[in-house]
């Protein structure tokens, strides 16, 4: 069952969607919560327990749009998709399709795994633009793997790898936006999980898992989701890049998107 839409307002949306999720009868059937990807995510937020707050709801596109965010957990990618209502479909690393369990988890969340680094690329834009040409959302983590091993502070953001803004540049969608968004997190815990040299013996073209001690896992507590002003992608700025200035109008792209990002973690939360 459908969790209830939450209002939306011309001014800071603040909806805490773990109320939402305690008045539906999700919590009483597991089942009836995996037969989508959102219901999947939204099952997944509320069996932690997670007190989520999303500001800006009206933001989010009524069309497909590519969303990019900050990340720093394993709940990154669910906690998305509960706060744009829409089951956006992520790229995630190549490792979480190999891994038993999770394999399974990024498949319910409708997720598509990257390929290894010599094919990473042409996978990428290829399931990409079969997502965004059905009609689908997509989401992209621009920051990589790093993030994840390495977890920066609450409020800090790494730098972009500049693939989805070639991808939105490139793709043949009519009326694409870039919906950036920030994960604010506001109270949360985090624990060492499955040793490096496990997920380097599943993923050995991963050179991040070749060291010793245990992958962090960052769970939330208390978090909040800020939307920012979709960018959108016009015909003007695609025939640039069919020129010879495709390199720049990325780079743009991506520094608006970064710069977007870098300013919804500093004003957000509640």
């Amino acid at each position: 069952m459908p969790l209830p839409t939450p209002s939306h307002s011309a001014s800071n949306t603040t909806d805490n969607l773990t109320d939402n999720l305690k008045g539906s009868p999700i919590k009483d059937s597991t089942a009836s919560s995996l037969t989508s990807p959102l219901e999947m995510a939204r099952w997944m937020l509320f069996s932690m327990g997670i007190s989520i707050r999303v500001h800006h709801a009206e933001r989010v596109p009524k069309t497909p749009f590519l969303m990019i965010s900050n990340h720093r957990s394993f709940l990154d990618a669910p906690l998305l998709m509960a706060a744009t209502q829409k089951p956006v479909h992520f790229a995630c690393h190549h490792y979480m399709s190999q891994v038993p369990l999770m394999r399974n988890v990024v498949d319910a969340l409708g997720c598509f795994p990257l390929d290894t680094p010599n094919a990473r690329g042409r996978t990428f834009f290829k399931q990409a633009t079969g997502f965004l040409r059905s009609q689908a959302s997509i989401g992209v983590f621009p920051e990589g793997t790093d993030p994840m091993v390495d977890v920066p502070a609450p409020r800090e953001v790494g730098p972009f790898h500049r693939g989805f803004a070639h991808l939105a540049l490139r793709a043949p969608v009519a009326d694409l936006q870039v919906l950036p968004a920030a994960i604010v997190a506001l109270d949360e815990r985090q624990q060492a999980t499955i040793p490096f040299k496990l997920l380097s013996w599943f993923d050995p073209s991963e050179p991040l898992f070749n060291q010793g001690g245990l992958h962090p896992a960052v769970i939330y507590r208390k978090v909040a989701v800020v939307i920012g002003e979709p960018i959108e992608i016009t015909a003007a700025q695609r025939e640039i890049y069919r020129g010879r200035r495709a390199g720049e109008m990325a780079m743009d792209i991506s520094e608006r998107c970064h710069d977007e990002v870098e300013r919804l973690l500093s004003v957000g939360g509640y």
